[in-house]
C-alpha cells in the first residue's frame, strides 16, 4: 500500500493533486493549519507542531507547503516569511519523521524554475546549472538544500523545479486575464516557462510510483514561449484583443517593487531531462490552453 502525506494540500495545486493520488488508488493524508476533514492533520510551524496521528502508514511525503511568492511585495519581514515558511518546514518534517522512525520510501519536494535567477539571456538552463544570486534563486535553493537533508537518513528524493502553472480556475491565467484586453509585460521578450496541472501533478504520481525518478527535474513543458507569444497565444484562444504596447517596466517596479523583476525577466528552461521519464498530455500551450478554456 502506498499512502502519501502533503504539505500545502489544500492550495490551488495540492488540491488538484489529491484527486489525482486517489483516482489513481492512492490513500492520501493532508496537513493543514486548520483540519476540516478526516484526512486532515494540524500542523503549526511557530508551536514546531505536527498531530503524529498524520504519519501512520505514510510511505512518501510530498511538500508543497509554503508562503505564495507573489501574494505580497516582497518587505524584509515578507522574505524572510518566504523562506521560513519553506525551509523550516521542511526541517520540522525531517525531525518527526526521525522521532517517530517513520520508514519513508520517498520525499518529494517542490521548488522552483527561480532556481536559476529572474534572468533574460539566451541559455536554456538544464538541471546542473548553478543558482544566480537573486532573491527568487536564494528562496528556491535554500529550500532545495533543506529537503536535501532527507538524503542524510538514507530516504530517496525527488525535486521539482516548477514553472507558472496553467489551471482553469484562479492561479497565473486568471491574474493574466484582465477583464478587457491582455497585455505583454515591459519588452515581452522574456521567456515564460509554463506547465498544465494535470501534467505536474501526473509528474508527482511519477515520483512516488518510479523507483528511477529520483533527483533533480524541470516541472516544465517543452515548448518555450516568450511573454509576447504567449499573450497573443492567450489572447487568439479566448478571443479577447491583446494591447499593441507592453505593459512598461516602470508600472511593474512601481506596483509590485522588486518582485517585479520576476515577470520583467525569464529564460528558457530544458525539459529534456524530465521527458526521459515522462511524456507530456500537453506539450504546447495551444493544446494546453484549449483543455482549460474549452473542455
Amino acid at each position: 500500500m502506498v499512502k502519501v502525506l502533503i504539505t500545502g494540500g489544500t492550495g490551488l495545486i495540492g488540491q488538484h493533486l489529491q484527486n489525482t493520488l486517489i483516482n489513481n488508488n492512492i490513500e492520501v493524508a493532508v496537513l493543514t493549519r486548520t483540519p476540516k476533514k478526516s484526512n486532515e492533520f494540524r500542523w503549526n510551524l511557530n508551536e514546531n507542531y505536527i498531530d503524529k496521528n498524520a504519519f501512520n502508514n505514510i510511505t512518501h511525503i510530498i511538500h508543497l507547503a509554503g508562503a505564495g511568492i507573489a501574494d505580497k511585495r516582497w518587505t524584509l519581514k515578507r522574505k524572510k516569511e518566504l523562506i521560513n515558511s519553506r525551509v523550516k518546514s521542511t526541517s520540522l518534517l525531517l525531525k518527526k519523521i526521525t522521532d517517530h522512525k517513520v520508514p519513508l520510501q520517498g520525499f518529494i519536494s517542490a521548488s522552483g524554475i527561480g532556481y536559476y535567477g529572474a534572468v533574460t539571456s539566451d541559455k536554456i538552463f538544464t538541471e546542473e546549472d548553478a543558482p544566480k544570486n537573486d532573491f527568487i534563486s536564494t528562496i528556491c535553493s535554500q529550500w532545495e538544500k533543506s529537503a536535501h537533508q532527507f538524503k542524510n537518513i538514507d530516504v530517496p528524493l525527488t525535486i521539482l523545479r516548477t514553472g507558472v502553472v496553467l489551471t482553469k480556475k484562479n492561479g497565473a491565467l486568471s491574474k493574466m486575464n484582465s477583464p478587457l484586453f491582455l497585455s505583454a509585460l515591459g519588452t515581452g521578450k522574456q521567456y515564460v516557462p509554463w506547465i498544465h496541472i494535470d501534467d505536474l501533478c501526473n509528474l508527482y504520481l511519477e515520483a512516488i510510483l518510479n523507483d528511477n525518478f529520483k533527483g533533480i527535474y524541470n516541472a516544465v513543458a517543452p515548448e518555450h514561449q516568450t511573454n509576447e507569444s504567449f499573450s497573443k497565444t492567450l489572447g487568439n484562444i479566448i478571443k479577447k484583443p491583446v494591447l499593441p504596447m507592453n505593459a512598461p517596466s516602470f508600472i511593474l517596479k512601481t506596483a509590485l517593487g522588486e518582485m517585479a523583476y520576476m515577470l520583467l525577466n525569464g529564460s528558457r528552461v530544458s525539459a529534456e531531462k524530465t521527458k526521459q521519464f515522462y511524456n507530456f498530455v500537453y506539450p504546447d500551450l495551444v493544446t494546453a490552453l484549449n483543455n482549460i478554456y474549452h473542455e
